[in-house]
């Protein structure tokens, strides 16, 4: 017999059993390694409301990971700007819908329906008439519609698979129809409306936060709260936070709180607040945003103003808004000031700020998924 093929042939034999062996510890390696699924903040999108009669509102986009701006996002994605005095930006499911309020005599009032993961626009959905806009406010959401105030004093409902507006409602103040809708949102199966002092209206729901009955689109009753309310947050508690700015004159804003069971207020705290964000239980507000601002906490359970979210020093202009991410309940507080955008952790700390357009307001946070080893 040749030597040579025999050594040859133990030769192949080896490697086949040293190679079925590294085979049979890599799979081995595989299955006993486990993986589980991460969902991280992979970027921010700060909605800037810019400045009236200049239809220079934008969306600008910070990139977590990589630690990069992208100033008028908007514009790059879809070739077009994005309109003048932007209000809202709220993501709701794979979408994220952008209220532009225009101006009066002009139309120039919709909701931009966009990709939350591209910033792609999907949509335009109209709220105009041939010459001047209905100038929309904000938007919520419940089981796939979206309402949107109007400072018209029409609630228009959304569908958000067609993207349409399939229901009108015209809140009225007696027989007269109202104006001057400000914020909303929704509790106990039920809408929450803000009335406000609108400077355009002689028979707006001046001191009323409307309830609307979901399920049949009408109003059920008006509750009386302290003058001029703007904008209505609900807790995880089902309660609702109501923030009226008072006239200016003789009667103090205030903070209110509003049982959603009941449709009673249950509680009235004087404070100067501009805006009120809510999360399960984290809530926060801006107080005295024009002499000393600060971003306080309101104590759910209390009702009353806690401690300051900022713990580093760090100092902030004028906060025009704050947005929590639900993910790491981490804050962005928006700087119109300094035009740039601060996130703060829970510890109050500073963990990356990012500049941005001209009045930056209200940041919606984009995700991805990762796969991270437990091993």
């Amino acid at each position: 017999m040749n030597m040579n093929k025999m050594n040859y042939s133990k030769f192949n034999v080896l490697a086949l059993a040293a190679f079925a062996l590294t085979l049979s510890a890599c799979k081995k390696d595989r299955a006993e390694r486990s993986y589980e699924k991460e969902i991280v903040t992979k970027g921010i999108y700060m909605l800037n409301e810019g400045t009236m009669g200049n239809n220079n509102s934008s969306i600008t986009y910070y990139d977590v990971e990589n630690k990069t701006v992208v100033a008028d996002f908007y514009e790059k994605v879809n070739g077009s700007k994005l309109g003048e005095t932007a209000n809202d930006l709220q993501v709701y499911g794979s979408k994220m819908y952008c209220v532009v309020t225009g101006i009066g005599g002009k139309a120039q009032s919709f909701v931009d329906v966009m990709e939350v993961s591209t910033g792609k626009s999907i949509k335009r959905i109209p709220f105009n008439t041939t010459n001047d806009g209905f100038l929309p406010r904000y938007i919520t959401f419940y089981k796939n519609k979206a309402y949107v105030s109007r400072y018209d004093g029409v609630i228009s409902r959304i569908d958000t698979a067609s993207l349409t507006v399939d229901a009108d409602l015209q809140l009225k103040n007696g027989n007269d129809n109202a104006a001057g809708l400000e914020g909303l949102a929704v509790a106990n199966g039920k809408l929450y409306v803000a009335g406000s002092d609108y400077y355009l209206s002689s028979n707006s729901l001046k001191d009323k936060v409307v309830v609307i009955d979901l399920v049949t689109f009408s109003k059920t009753k008006d509750i009386t709260v302290n003058y001029n309310p703007q904008q209505i947050a609900v807790a995880a508690t089902g309660e609702l936070f109501v923030n009226s700015w008072g006239n200016y004159f003789n009667i103090l804003p205030a903070l209110q709180k509003i049982n959603a069971s009941t449709d009673v207020v249950t509680q009235t705290e004087s404070a100067d607040l501009g805006v009120i964000k809510i999360v399960g239980n984290q809530a926060w507000t801006t107080q005295d945003v024009y002499s000393a601002p600060k971003v306080t906490a309101i104590n759910i359970a209390t009702g009353k103003l806690g401690a300051s979210l900022i713990t580093d020093g760090t100092a902030i202009g004028t906060p025009y808004g704050i947005s929590i991410n639900p993910l790491d309940q981490s804050v962005a507080v928006a700087d119109s000031k300094t035009s740039k955008a601060f996130m703060f952790g829970k510890d109050g700390k500073v963990k990356y700020s990012f500049a941005s357009g001209s009045f930056p307001k209200i940041a919606a946070f984009n995700y991805r998924t990762r796969f991270v080893s437990n091993n």
